[in-house]
């Protein structure tokens, strides 16, 4: 078996000292079989039932006061943001869940938890079985994940970091070469641009990049925080037909965060709706609205139902968690 290559490992730590997301990728493949049958609940690897458990997770994030206030000796002026307050759920195997809310909320905090980029403070996180801080190796085997903020290097060109995640994950290079070019052409990046390089492109055309990167790999449980960001309506609805793609033909998991409505309810079978770190609902998009439902009023909207059970508008803007 292929020893397990992390991408964000090739990232130079100077990116990381700039605040930037480092994208985690991971290779899909095939676990060993258990040796004995596994539990619905409880089993491990591809046979078991649920891709993703979250049990009671709690994340928080604290700041120390300013340094002028440490050396005078005090200790006030910090800061305690309740990013995931005790959220539980779960994701059965082949689904395309969602998690909607407006930026602040938690979601991609929630995502972080997900790929092992953090650890949770308390509660229980399990990817197909497997617990993210005890077998940490095992989950990022399984998962592949797409950032609003990926990291590449800047001066090759689309194909040359894509070719590199390639050969990580030991995929087929004239395989790679051709299906780099299908993806990208129809997330409509021209043929001249798939060869310069990447510093001059725009936010929009490296998330296209970091899309197909992921699509690349075939991933078991693909986490999609925010994928459609800064994208237009064509390459939106590219991106969408992928994602449904990768999960009938791939037999894939898919969680995505976004606070695009329209997109959560073309998409997703069942939608998680946080805001300040709790899911205060969660069910297929009809069920939601019927939730709200008045009577002879027409079917509301995702935001209606947003604004309904939250008091808030959906593009409502909090600070980030």
């Amino acid at each position: 078996m292929a020893t397990t290559t992390n991408l964000s490992l090739a990232m130079s730590e100077q990116d990381e000292d700039k605040g930037q997301e480092v994208t985690t990728m991971t290779a899909d493949e095939v676990l060993p079989a258990p040796s004995a049958p596994p539990s619905p609940l409880r089993g491990k690897g591809l046979d078991a039932a649920l891709a993703v458990e979250v049990i009671e997770v709690t994340k928080v994030f604290e700041t120390k006061p300013n340094i002028l206030n440490r050396l005078r000796g005090k200790t006030e002026g910090g800061k305690r943001t309740v990013a995931v307050d005790h959220v539980t759920f779960s994701v059965p195997r082949g689904e395309i869940f969602g998690m909607l809310g407006p930026n602040g909320t938690g979601k991609s905090t929630l995502i972080r938890l997900l790929s092992t980029l953090l650890v949770p403070d308390s509660g229980e996180v399990r990817i197909f079985g497997y617990d993210v801080e005890k077998e940490e190796a095992e989950v990022k085997r399984l998962i592949n994940r797409v950032s609003v903020e990926a990291s590449f290097f800047k001066k090759l060109s689309p194909m040359e970091n894509l070719m590199y995640g390639a050969r990580l994950y030991s995929v087929d290079a004239e395989w790679a070469r051709a299906q780099v070019v299908t993806i990208l052409t129809r997330l409509g990046l021209e043929g001249r641009s798939i060869w310069s390089g990447m510093e001059d492109m725009s936010r929009g055309m490296q998330q296209k990049v970091a899309i197909a990167r992921a699509f690349l790999t075939s991933p078991v449980l693909l986490l999609l925080d925010e994928p459609t960001t800064g994208l237009d309506p064509h390459s939106k609805r590219e991106v969408q037909a992928f994602v449904r793609e990768i999960r009938d033909q791939h037999d894939a998991t898919v969680l995505l965060t976004t606070h695009d409505m329209q997109e959560a309810d073309d998409l997703c079978e069942r939608i998680a709706i946080i805001d300040k770190g709790r899911i205060v609902a969660l069910d297929t998009p009809s069920a939601l609205k019927a939730l709200v439902q008045e009577p002879g009023a027409p079917v509301p909207t995702l935001e209606d139902v947003f604004l309904k059970l939250t008091g808030k508008k959906l593009d409502d803007e909090e600070k980030p968690s």
